[in-house]
């Protein structure tokens, strides 16, 4: 784990739950988590690497897989960022491992962690996908609404800079109810799952102390989330190449930002 400065622990009130100490960090520290994750991953290099190349396969398929219908594709590749923290489960599972010098498991292990909590995480997993399908939904009222009739068939073209240029009503509108559905998984998400995989706690209580994390510590989860979108964007933009060495570096990283924000046990 990435050691901290010393920081002030708040520990907000719930109704019948019992949420942790939360840790107020100062705004350069997703530069240090970025900089442990880097070392979690060349500690566990062919684990990290063999993921990230399966979940990059996995998101290049889901995206061009939508063929010619640019809604589908835009929210299947948008959406990857909000499935993201479910498939991230294997890297938090290494993480936590090398954090207590265990020896590395064998490479199907990590697929294995669900056991530690599997009604919280299952019930986590089916809010994520609720969410995709809701915003495939929203996807494609906004290409209909905006884009109906203007011969764009596919994505490739939808993204191209004549397109944007020609349609910037279209994209402030699908940037504007994509950054605030993002924004919205992300306060929920930032360290809920790494919560649940740790802990023995339920799914609203994980819940509860994401939210209440990224409120204490608003600047620093927007420095945070920004980075994350930057580095996904770069993934997608390199046809997920990139993102076979992305991905398990923001898995990790993410483990090294849930074990700072949330105070031991």
């Amino acid at each position: 784990m990435s050691t901290h400065s010393e920081s002030t622990v708040f520990h907000p009130q719930a109704a019948r739950m019992n949420l942790p100490g939360i840790r107020q960090v100062s705004i350069s520290r997703p530069l240090t988590w970025l900089r442990a994750g880097a070392a979690d991953m060349a500690r566990a290099w062919p684990l990290s690497l063999f993921y990230g190349v399966v979940f990059a396969l996995l998101g290049y398929g889901l995206t061009h897989g939508a063929g010619v219908r640019p809604h589908l594709a835009m929210a299947l590749t948008s959406g990857f960022l909000f499935v993201a923290p479910v498939l991230a489960t294997v890297f938090y599972f290494i993480s936590h491992r090398l954090e207590h010098h265990h020896k590395l498991p064998n490479l199907f292990v990590p697929l294995l962690s669900w056991r530690a909590n599997p009604a919280s995480l299952g019930l986590f997993a089916l809010m994520l996908v609720f969410v995709l399908s809701v915003w495939a939904r929203i996807s494609a009222i906004l290409v209909g609404l905006m884009l109906n009739g203007s011969g764009i068939g596919g994505l490739s073209e939808l993204l191209s800079l004549a397109a944007v240029q020609q349609h910037t009503d279209f994209a402030f509108a699908y940037l504007a109810f994509g950054a605030t559905l993002a924004l919205m998984v992300f306060s929920l998400s930032v360290v809920s799952l790494p919560m649940l995989l740790h802990r023995k706690v339920d799914f609203a209580t994980a819940l509860v102390t994401s939210f209440m994390a990224t409120r204490i510590n608003l600047p620093v989860m927007l420095v945070w989330g920004v980075l994350i979108a930057g580095l996904v964007a770069l993934g997608v933009a390199t046809d997920f190449i990139a993102m076979a060495v992305i991905f398990p570096w923001l898995g990790h990283a993410s483990w090294h930002a849930y074990r700072e924000l949330i105070e031991r046990e």
